[in-house]
């Protein structure tokens, strides 16, 4: 059972492109700019960094999906924002972690979970009422935050706790302009899109696929988090991506004994 386990989770993390099953890791270059760089240099990874976080941006989608009023965007939108800054502002300042690959794991999750519930599956399988939309949004917006919150926590804040407080305050005000403009983009689209006789006929097939994408990264993800328990059993070649996460703190440590000792020898 377990060989079937381990094989399942192997085919799904190969079946993804290197790096996607960390949908918004931060690249090296960017954690050394953040280094070296200013508070405008945060705002500018927190909106990449949401731009690039698919994870993020397919649970938005989503979301938006059918709604084709502004006041409702916004209402839902304003709810997973809440969620989601709350977690990634509380987490960081509290230096509370959790494993990058279960959370993102997670994530994925509520990705099919809102596939699933736009077609409509919990009254034609289950024969229920679903949950409350606007408390589930809210709700999934606190575990994205988490997933947020670790890749924050992976860079170097500062020991200065007023300087460390602006750099997560930026960080979160770039993920915000990353989501606008994700957001104007998705609602210009589907505005589009609904006025075509396609519409109707595909957003099944959409939101399928949100659903097989969702349980894909899910077991890309949970690969990763039995290969952080377990490397022997479920292991992965050390040049993707999706290794890191073991290889970033190592690294960061590094960088920072090569600054003090450079500052040693100015002195």
């Amino acid at each position: 059972m377990k060989a079937v386990v381990h094989g399942m989770l192997a085919a799904a993390s190969a079946a993804l492109p290197s790096g996607a099953a960390l949908a918004h890791g931060i690249s090296e270059p960017d954690r050394l700019a953040m280094i070296e760089g200013g508070y405008g240099r945060y705002v500018e990874l927190g909106a990449l960094h949401m731009l690039t976080g698919y994870d993020h941006l397919l649970f938005l989608l989503g979301v938006v999906f059918f709604l084709t009023r502004l006041r409702d965007v916004v209402v839902f939108v304003t709810a997973f924002t809440l969620g989601h800054s709350i977690t990634l502002l509380g987490a960081t300042f509290l230096g509370i972690t959790v494993n990058p690959f279960a959370v993102d794991a997670v994530i994925a999750l509520t990705v099919a979970y809102k596939g699933f519930d736009n077609l409509g599956g919990f009254q034609t399988h289950l024969n229920i009422r679903p949950p409350s939309l606007l408390a589930m949004v809210f709700g999934f917006g606190l575990i994205h935050g988490f997933g947020l919150s670790t890749r924050l926590q992976e860079l170097p804040l500062g020991d200065d706790r007023v300087a460390t407080g602006l750099r997560i305050l930026c960080f979160n005000a770039g993920v915000e302009l990353g989501q606008i403009a994700a957001l104007l983009a998705m609602t210009a689209a589907l505005a589009l899109w609904r006025r075509r006789p396609s519409f109707p006929r595909f957003s099944a097939l959409a939101n399928g696929a949100l659903v097989a994408a969702g349980l894909l990264l899910f077991l890309a993800q949970s690969h990763g988090a039995l290969h952080t328990l377990d490397p022997d059993q479920f292991g992965f070649a050390t040049d993707q991506h999706t290794h890191a996460h073991e290889d970033m703190r190592l690294e960061l440590q590094r960088l920072e004994q090569r600054r003090k000792a450079a500052g040693h020898d100015n002195l």
